[in-house]
């Protein structure tokens, strides 16, 4: 217990000392940086000054940002704007427009226009716990330029407390979005999507896997055959809980991805918290899930901090990922091996596979460049 104590320390001080992103309006921005157009739909409650915040509201919020991100940072940097002075859009991200719709029909529209441009392919991110609404929209926006992500680009905001110590509201605010985000994704396949890429982080993962078993104890398992792939990242999930999600969907859809690290220090706390040994995204006896079709695949050689997103976190780790992470590619175990990707160790349990990433991989290939 004691043990467990310190970690949430680390976890509190850690994130106390991070600094918070605010969207800054800056249309000029988009003459400088690389834009990304990212769709939102959130339920999140409005503040004072009509800007989105952790509480909670049961409509559905339909939108459109696009970011522009920055020429001068690495890989895998968000620069957040500084809270007083000027920003540059060399350096910052800088939101250069935002339009909240007025209806469904004029979100859909508007996804349709972009998703034809795309040849009907989309990609959902949702965010994970202890974040604002601007940190998950720049997240995407930063992950969906460094892995140069295809497709009309959506993110899917849940209300987060945004606070360190906000766990327990955060993992009730999963549950309540359940609703939205099955209302987002029906609102995708209207709007003409005719493959989707889903993408979870953390505690964001548990409520994707719940929305997709709602969706299939509903009966609507036809419209999961869309979903071309599902890639967790770092998965705030119990291992037995994930089980009963994945087990309630026919058909898993696939390519189906695990980022995981046993070095993350965040799901051992949470994992210490709930009284079990791991969590899905730090699990390391593939047993437990071996009758399930996932590739895990482990990063934990690239963590530093927390090492609780190491995949958008990694300079490396993206340049290693580059060109798989993308709505073409399968991201299967013989994929990876033909790619010449795979630095070693290779553990296949059942239908679930284990392929251990290494930043020594990635110099090779950024060397032969």
């Amino acid at each position: 217990m004691l043990r467990a104590f310190k970690l949430l320390v680390l976890v509190i001080l850690v994130a106390g000392c991070a600094p918070r992103g605010q969207l800054t309006l800056a249309p000029e921005a988009a003459t400088v940086g690389k834009v990304r157009e990212i769709f939102i739909a959130t339920t999140r409650g409005l503040d004072a000054n009509g800007n989105f915040d952790g509480s909670r509201v049961e409509a559905v919020s339909f939108g459109r940002y696009d970011i522009s991100v920055p020429p001068e940072r690495e890989a895998g940097q968000i620069n957040w704007p500084p809270q007083s002075g000027r920003s540059d859009p060399r350096k910052h991200f800088l939101t250069t427009y935002a339009a909240r719709y007025g209806s469904d029909a004029d979100f859909r529209a508007a996804l349709r226009t972009e998703l034809n441009a795309h040849g009907g392919e989309a990609v959902i991110f949702v965010h994970g716990f202890n974040n604002t609404f601007s940190e998950g929209l720049y997240r995407i926006a930063q992950m969906s330029h460094d892995l140069d992500l295809p497709g009309a680009i959506v993110h899917y905001s849940w209300p987060s407390a945004a606070q360190p110590l906000g766990y327990v509201y955060d993992r009730d605010s999963a549950l309540f979005a359940r609703d939205g985000l099955e209302r987002l994704l029906a609102e995708v396949e209207a709007a003409g999507a005719r493959r989707v890429i889903l993408v979870a982080h953390s505690m964001g993962s548990a409520l994707l896997m719940e929305a997709l078993r709602q969706k299939a104890i509903r009966g609507k398992s036809r419209a999961i055959d869309r979903v071309g792939g599902i890639v967790l990242i770092s998965p705030d999930i119990d291992v037995d809980v994930f089980r009963a999600q994945a087990l309630a969907i026919p058909k898993l859809p696939q390519p189906f991805v695990v980022f995981s690290s046993r070095r993350d220090r965040a799901l051992q706390v949470s994992a210490r918290l709930t009284g079990q040994k791991e969590r899905l995204g730090s699990l390391t006896d593939l047993t437990r899930v071996g009758d399930l079709p996932i590739t895990f695949l482990d990063t934990a050689a690239f963590g530093k901090g927390l090492g609780h997103f190491n995949l958008g976190d990694s300079p490396s780790l993206l340049r290693l990922l580059e060109g798989i992470l993308s709505v073409d590619a399968s991201l299967d175990a013989d994929r990876i091996a033909r790619t010449g990707l795979l630095p070693g160790a290779v553990l296949t349990v059942q239908s679930a596979t284990q392929i251990i990433l290494s930043p020594v991989v990635a110099v090779g290939n950024e060397l032969q460049r």
